[in-house]
């Protein structure tokens, strides 16, 4: 399970902007299309300076503010715990909603340093005029590695297009994360330990290696 869940998002990572477009042109691509290749070319840009690459926490901070924008952390958060939602505390939602977003910037930071070559195809899609929720398929490939279909839900929100979930060859991130909380919460007895926990590992994550 953990092997299938780091997989599933450090593609997600790479969908998000970790990847060099190709077969198209900006010209060509919808606008959810657009965000997409927009926020990969920043990424790599900023990354190409191998010094600031090597600095794993600076790299998560730009990486959460270039991302934050494009993806919509309230509403994967809400999918996320789903039923248990309802039943958090104000409190408890406000802490989740941080530490995941930060588990998952982490993550496709991580990817990106470790992932290399990936290249994306846009599948043909039709967007109807009007339409607030699109599904935007694409192929992910890497030289020598059979393409990975991917599928990526995007909502449009006071004219902003963000991404709230991705599907890894019929993979759900939202159904993943949510079966790994649900056993989580069971094994810790309550979601605030289980916030407490990954509030710990984001910290240990960041915290400077020892030389």
């Amino acid at each position: 399970m953990k092997t299938k869940q780091y997989i599933v998002l450090s593609l997600f990572s790479i969908l998000l902007g970790f990847i060099s477009v190709t077969e198209v042109i900006a010209d060509e691509l919808l606008p959810p299309q657009q965000i997409i290749q927009g926020v990969s070319t920043q990424i790599q840009e900023k990354l190409k300076d191998k010094a600031f690459s090597q600095n794993f926490a600076q790299v998560t901070a730009y990486v959460n503010s270039v991302i934050d924008p494009h993806a919509d952390f309230d509403r994967i958060s809400l999918l996320v715990l789903g039923k248990l939602w309802k039943s958090a505390t104000n409190e408890e939602k406000e802490r989740f909603k941080h530490e995941f977003q930060m588990l998952l910037v982490r993550t496709y930071s991580r990817a990106f340093v470790e992932f290399k070559n990936w290249s994306i195809r846009f599948l043909p899609i039709v967007m109807e005029s009007g339409a607030t929720k699109i599904i935007v398929k694409t192929e992910v490939t890497q030289p020598s590695q059979q393409p990975v279909e991917v599928s990526y839900r995007m909502l449009q929100s006071k004219g902003e297009w963000k991404v709230y979930d991705i599907m890894i060859d019929g993979v759900s991130l939202v159904t993943n994360y949510r079966s790994t909380f649900n056993e989580q919460i069971k094994t810790k007895g309550s979601l605030s330990a289980v916030i407490d926990d990954l509030a710990k590992r984001n910290v240990e994550a960041l915290a400077p290696k020892k030389s």
